[in-house]
């Protein structure tokens, strides 16, 4: 037998070992601009989503640095033109029981999150099969835990320091937050030079 696999969807995890310094300053930061600014509803309920020019403040240029730093890692591994560039940021505070419906990031090459603050059970991130011809069959299957490739959705942990990037078209939501803490994180979107 000859198995290959075509139309793969990668989804690219960093963990920073700098996380333990950069993180209480951005969770100052950002649990400060929260009490300043009503922010935004977009998929968020029950949370708090900053207005998305977050790129745009000097105190979080460590943050930006860090993602610039995957990001080319990313373009080398997807054989990208031009260099990235980041079109937009915003930092997400889910209350306990606040979670985000599911949604894609449109006009974007890459979407991805940053995990600032995450108690236990604050609510993994949810990727969703993107091929809809997956979805119109469910088959049985044997018992046990099939292997990836068959999946029709992953849970990803949400961890201090971690940093996940994904398609921008990849359908995605965050599970509610079931601890009794705040989970902090930021989200991002990458796009080519010239598609700005």
């Amino acid at each position: 037998m000859i198995r290959e696999e075509f139309f793969p969807t990668s989804i690219y995890g960093f963990d920073f070992p700098m996380a333990n310094h950069l993180n209480p300053q951005l969770e100052k930061d950002i649990t400060e601009w929260s009490r300043q600014d009503q922010g935004l509803k977009k998929t968020n309920v029950n949370g708090w989503h900053s207005p998305t020019d977050m790129q745009t403040k000097p105190e979080y240029k460590p943050l930006i640095d860090q993602l610039f730093l995957a990001m080319n890692m990313i373009w080398k591994e997807e054989w990208l033109d031009r260099e990235p560039v980041l079109g937009n940021m915003w930092a997400n505070i889910n209350q306990p029981g606040g979670y985000n419906r599911p949604h894609i990031h449109p006009n974007s090459l890459f979407s991805g999150v940053y995990y600032i603050k995450t108690p236990p059970n604050c609510g993994k991130l949810v990727c969703t099969d993107p091929r809809p011809g997956t979805h119109t069959v469910m088959p049985t299957r044997v018992k046990g835990t099939p292997p990836k490739h068959l999946w029709r959705e992953c849970h990803l942990d949400a961890k201090e320091g971690r940093m996940i990037i994904f398609p921008a078209w990849l359908w995605h939501a965050v599970e509610p937050n079931e601890s009794n803490g705040i989970r902090i994180s930021v989200s991002f979107n990458f796009v080519q030079r010239g598609f700005e």
